[in-house]
Parts: C-alpha cells; structure tokens; sequence
C-alpha cells in the first residue's frame, strides 16, 4: 500500500494554494465543499477563483510565491498547482523543509498525500486511488462505483444515522448495536429505501427496534464457506456477504492469501492448514473451536478452499454444530475440479471423449491408496485426483496395471486459478518421470482422460505471475 487511506476533517484547516489557474480550480472545489480556511496566493487568478473567493471568503494574495509564506503563517497543509514544473518543486522543498504535507498536482513523486476519485451519496464518501500511477484509471473506477451505489444510498445513510443513538440506548449487550444494524442493512429495510418507500422503510425500521430479540440475535452461528481453488473473482456473493460479518475466522493452508484479505478486517483469523504430516491444528480440535466460539456467541466463518463438501471434511464438521444445537449455514464453493480444468481449457465431460466423471481423493494412508481402481478404469470416463500430488507414481502405475492404455493422456493443474498457475501434460506412463523433473508445486489437481487432448485448442486462461 503505497498511501494510507483515511479521511480528514478540514473544517476550518487552514491551507494554501499556489496557483490561480484551471490547475487550482479542480482542487478549490474540492476543498470549499469540505469547509476549508483557504488561502491561494498567486501573480493571476481565474474569473472562476475570484467568483469563488467571494463567495467563500477564500483570501486570494496577489504576489508571486517565495518561503515567507510559509514562515509567517500556520498553514496544515499545501498545494501546488502551477503549470510551472520548477515552482511546484520550490514549493514541495518548502514545504518538506518545515514539515507541512503538501500536495503537487500531477507529480506524485514529490507529494506527500494525494487527492483520490470522489464518490458521494450524502454522508457517504467513497474514495478511489491508485497512488498516482494513474488518475484517469481511478475515475473509470469511480464511474463503474456510480452504477454500483445509487443516488439512494445518501437517504439511507440520513435514515441510519437519525437512528444510531436510539438503537444504541435501546441495546443492554454491545454486540446488538453491530448485529442490529447489519440485519436491517442486508434485508428489507436497505430494499425498501433503495425502492423509494422511505416511510414505509422508518415505519418498518421503528418496528424492528421495538421487536428486536437480543438473546436470540446474540446466538453465536458458523458460516461453513467455500472459497474456491483460489481466483478471488471466484467467490460467491453470499460468501463475501459472510465472511464480512464473522468475528473470527477459521481458515485452510488452501485458502489464497488474496482471499483471506477479503474477510473483515477486524475479525479474528486463525490459521488451522493441514499439511501433508503436518497438522497445524487438527480436526477433532477444528470441530471444537467451532463449538467454542459459537457457544460465546460468536460469528464465526470457517473458510476452506475448494468446496466444503468436496474432500473438504465438512460434513464432520456441521455433523459436529448440529450434534450441539449451534446454527450454521453453508455456503457452496466451486470445488477445484471444476476450477482448475476450466482454467486449463479441459472440459472434465465432452459428447466425443466423457460422458462421466469421479472425483478421487489421493491422500496416501499408511503409505497406501486403496481405491476401486477397476471402476476408475471404465472407458469414456475422466478422472481427477485431488491431493494426488506425492501419489502419483501409485496412481498412474495402477491405472496402467487395471487396463488404462498407457499413453492416456493426462494433465497435472499446479496452483489452478491463480497466477501462478501451471499445467504439465504428459501421458500416463510418462507422468511421473515428468513430476520428478519439474517438481510442480502444491495444490495440484491431477485430470487423466481424453478430454485432455482438448486443452490446446480450449486454453484461455494466460498465468501473469513472474518468475
């Protein structure tokens, strides 16, 4: 993060402008909205600038920059902006000099903070940036934020916060202030304002504080979440929806770290990743943290990559929530079959190759993979390994030894979705020398089947990571 972004009150903050040109009129506007003491000091000034003095009460001084306006005044901040290079650098040196923040337009490298692409519904300010490397790329941002926060969201804003207080006495626990507003933001009340029906949407909202039930909005609940084979983008709505609610988040070593970034940033994340042979945390232990939490009345979010219900070991652990009577929900994920072979350009069933597909989990036990590997074998069927990673040589070998032709081709997926990705294609007999040599790096998904052969003509997904 090359800027910290926060948000300053500039009521009366005194500041100075060099500059009274079209360059200063862009930031002018800005900081009158924001109630700022102004003063531009400058050799000319714009007919816009003089209107906009008079109006309010902006001092303009007519003489030309040097450091003496600096010494002989108490300005918290600056701006530049001249079209001459060489005085917004005088003043930048200035300023630097005695330690007041300042602000040259179009010259971030010499800036100490910068001003962002603007968004406003009332109350509601939203503020994009991206740290200077290009202002026009911040209001595309901003233009596609216009159509994603209507002009409605100031009046909610106004609503919620003529109504703070009031919620806020009528709770006895602190965790129903937070738990209150987020059931009215996410359900009928937000629908009704964004409808128009204000009235309708403070009569609803009288309601619901009169009514709201604090022991039972109190109740701790588990939010079982897939994550996904590790694409962000991949993410249901309902997931982010979640993982911005939870108090403390459970996560696995499969989870992306782009993902985890996205939980709510005060949430506590606890990492339990399993490991081949090394079990951070383990899952009976899973299960109970669970319980724990839930039982404080937490909302705890456990994240796992892939889907909850694909290898995922999450049937034992809501077998675990319902056997003590805690409230959970679960939130499906695409599994990594899917994701990595869609990502590859291998469609896992296609009229001419596969007309079925199996999901097979090869996690070694005890040094061994006992599987049915007669039926994995059937004709005109794909197959794809989850954790088959150090398996491999037992996979392939098998599959040969049961009737698989050997020259089956077959693709290993390493880190799908991501940009890192990387497929090896080999056949089946070749693989595992394959493996030895390049040593791919975990997660992988292994795909064995015709459908393979379709992965030079399918793939359109382009990794962008360097090496």
């Amino acid at each position: 993060m090359k800027y910290f972004p926060f948000f300053l009150q500039l009521d009366k903050l005194p500041c100075l402008v060099v500059g009274g040109g079209s360059v200063a009129e862009r930031k002018l506007d800005l900081l009158v909205k924001a109630d700022a003491e102004i003063t531009i000091v400058s050799v000319e000034f714009t007919d816009y600038i003089l209107e906009l003095s008079k109006k309010h009460n902006i001092k303009c001084i007519s003489e030309e920059y040097s450091e003496k306006f600096l010494i002989e005044n108490k300005y918290k901040f600056v701006i530049a902006a001249t079209d001459n290079v060489s005085l917004n650098e005088q003043v930048a040196n200035d300023c630097h000099k005695h330690n007041i923040i300042i602000n040259v337009v179009d010259q971030p490298k010499i800036c100490d903070f910068i001003f962002p692409s603007i968004l406003e519904r009332g109350d509601i300010t939203v503020a994009v940036s991206t740290g200077g490397a290009s202002p026009v790329l911040a209001r595309v941002l901003r233009t596609k934020l216009e159509t994603m926060v209507p002009a409605s969201y100031g009046k909610l804003a106004e609503i919620v916060a003529n109504n703070r207080i009031k919620v806020r006495e009528k709770m006895k626990k602190f965790s129903s202030n937070k738990i209150f507003w987020e059931q009215m933001l996410n359900g009928k009340f937000l629908e009704l304002v964004l409808a128009g029906k204000i009235e309708l949407a403070k009569n609803f909202l009288n309601e619901q504080i009169e009514n709201f039930n604090e022991d039972d909005a109190n109740k701790g609940e588990v939010y079982l979440v897939g994550a996904g084979p590790g694409d962000p983008d991949l993410l249901t709505f309902r997931a982010l929806r979640l993982m911005q609610q939870a108090d403390i988040a459970l996560y696995d070593r499969l989870v992306h770290p782009s993902i985890v970034d996205l939980i709510r940033r005060d949430a506590t994340k606890i990492y339990v990743g399993k490991e081949r042979d090394n079990h951070v945390v383990r899952q009976e232990e899973i299960n109970q943290l669970l319980v724990k939490y839930a039982k404080q009345g937490k909302k705890v979010l456990r994240l796992k990559g892939g889907d909850p219900f694909i290898f995922g070991r999450g049937g034992e652990e809501i077998e675990t929530l319902a056997d003590e009577k805690i409230s959970f929900q679960v939130v499906p994920g695409i599994t990594s079959a899917s994701g990595c072979s869609t990502y590859s350009g291998i469609p896992l069933t296609h009229r001419d190759y596969a007309q079925s597909c199996v999901f097979v989990t090869g996690h070694l036990k005890e040094g061994k993979l006992d599987l049915n590997w007669e039926k994995l074998t059937q004709p005109n069927q794909t197959i794809v390994f989850y954790m088959g990673l150090v398996s491999i040589d037992i996979i392939c070998r098998e599959l040969i030894k049961n009737g698989l032709d050997n020259e089956t081709p077959c693709a290993l997926v390493q880190q799908g979705t991501t940009n890192t990705q990387k497929e090896y294609i080999s056949s089946l007999k070749d693989m595992p020398d394959l493996v030895k040599l390049e040593k791919p790096k975990a997660p992988t998904i292994f795909i064995i089947g015709g459908v393979v052969k379709l992965r030079d003509k399918l793939k359109w997904y382009s990794a962008s990571a360097e090496d």
